[in-house]
């Protein structure tokens, strides 16, 4: 068959990502970026005397994939459901992994180990500094400290173009080229997600389009906000006219400033641990909310109706992306870009975000869905509509255009910033 005229079938039984009461990726996402993430870390790379700066931390030597033969195995740790599943005889599968080995013979150890980015560097980081192999051939990690770090010390393997076709074919133009790895050097996008404005129109009996509406005194004691030092801050930047990731320490304290008066003016009904916004906007709770697409559309699906709206303000959202890379060391690298490379196909993207339900970095896969949906029929064909048509899993261009990047930041701005930002929503 000529993938390139007509996607191969998805699995119907990925369907049941969008109807499965289950936790949200998001919600997962507890540790990183919270201050005792961030201090945890700076404490165990501080006691670890990690510099970054020793000759065998090059994230490549010259000739080193040409050196590569494939093994026949990936170790990829990964988050909670954030993969496929079908139930195969009781057992648990993973169809699009299962595809993989078929087609390439490469065996998959598909472990779901990653519960927060710093927990999780902590484990791998003595490994890395020892130059030693961390068990691990590929793994995902979200845009932010944890990935500045392992970028910083050069703990991850610099990639071979040449041996990602589909990404270069297929990927997203908002998906390349990243503020926090020009030219994808190291990593490429797994899922990504918009951070933007919820609410429920049940309640503000209006329409919500800008970040100053969550400073409305007409919703006083109504709004949420999430309680952390990346979401939060980086937000409040973009909402005040500012590039977060250009930002300067002026503009930093001009949006603590923004958001402190918020809090004291009692605004804020309650500071989200980056999950439970959805629930309580769909409760009424509150009202309107900092909120993740994803949750949004994972709600909405499950309640059978638009119950809550999300949206870009205007002053634009920012975009979070989780990425795969092959750490320092890896025993079989080859099998991992060949992975890194087939999750590019827009079939097997497509197949992805029909479960995961967040913004997928492959345009094409909307294309793949709508294929799928029209050879099913029933139940199966509506759910598929709904996710090729659903603005969270395939952000119109004009949205993602008015989507930011992250501050990236120094050991020495983090400490700045944390001093600024943390008391905000710990007090």
């Amino acid at each position: 068959m000529d993938q390139d005229k007509r996607p191969p079938e998805i699995d119907s039984a990925l369907l049941r990502g969008l109807t499965q009461a289950r936790l949200t990726r998001r919600g997962m996402f507890k540790a990183a970026g919270t201050g005792a993430g961030v201090a945890g870390l700076a404490a165990l790379l501080a006691a670890c005397g990690v510099s970054g700066t020793s000759q065998e931390n090059k994230a490549a030597a010259p000739g080193f994939w040409d050196s590569q033969k494939q093994a026949g195995l990936l170790n990829f740790a990964n988050w909670p459901l954030y993969m496929d599943v079908k139930k195969v005889g009781g057992k648990e599968t993973h169809p699009t992994l299962d595809q993989f080995t078929k087609e390439t013979g490469i065996k998959v150890n598909y472990k779901e180990v990653i519960e927060s980015n710093d927990g999780f560097l902590g484990k791998i980081l003595p490994s890395l500094r020892a130059g030693q192999d961390t068990g691990w051939d590929l793994i995902v990690i979200t845009n932010g400290p944890p990935l500045s770090r392992l970028l910083r010390q050069k703990y991850l393997v610099e990639l071979d173009q040449s041996k990602l076709p589909n990404f270069n074919k297929n990927a997203g133009p908002s998906f390349k080229n990243p503020d926090y790895d020009p030219g994808n050097k190291y990593t490429v996008p797994w899922q990504g997600g918009l951070t933007g404005i919820a609410y429920n129109p049940k309640f503000t009996k209006r329409e919500i389009t800008s970040f100053e509406d969550l400073f409305d005194p007409k919703f006083k004691g109504k709004i949420g906000m999430f309680g952390d030092v990346n979401d939060a801050p980086n937000l409040a930047l973009a909402g005040l006219g500012i590039e977060p990731s250009k930002s300067t320490e002026a503009d930093w304290k001009r949006a603590a400033a923004k958001l402190t008066e918020q809090r004291d003016k009692g605004l804020v009904r309650k500071y989200f641990d980056n999950s439970g916004e959805a629930q309580a906007l769909a409760s009424g709770d509150v009202w309107l909310s900092m909120a993740y697409s994803g949750d949004v559309f994972q709600l909405n699906a499950e309640k059978g109706r638009e119950e809550l709206r999300f949206v870009v303000p205007k002053e634009g959202a920012m975009l979070w992306t989780d990425n795969m890379c092959i750490p320092l060391k890896a025993q079989h690298p080859l099998d991992a870009i060949t992975y890194m490379d087939y999750v590019y196909r827009p079939e097997v993207a497509g197949a992805l975000a029909a479960y995961i339900n967040y913004v997928t970095p492959v345009p094409g896969a909307k294309q793949a869905i709508e294929a799928e949906a029209a050879r099913a029929s029933g139940e199966d064909r509506a759910s598929l509509q709904d996710i090729a048509t659903s603005p969270f899993v395939f952000p119109q261009e004009s949205d993602l255009a008015n989507t930011h990047s992250y501050r990236d930041l120094t050991p020495e701005e983090e400490k700045i910033w944390n001093r600024l930002f943390q008391p905000i929503f710990q007090s």
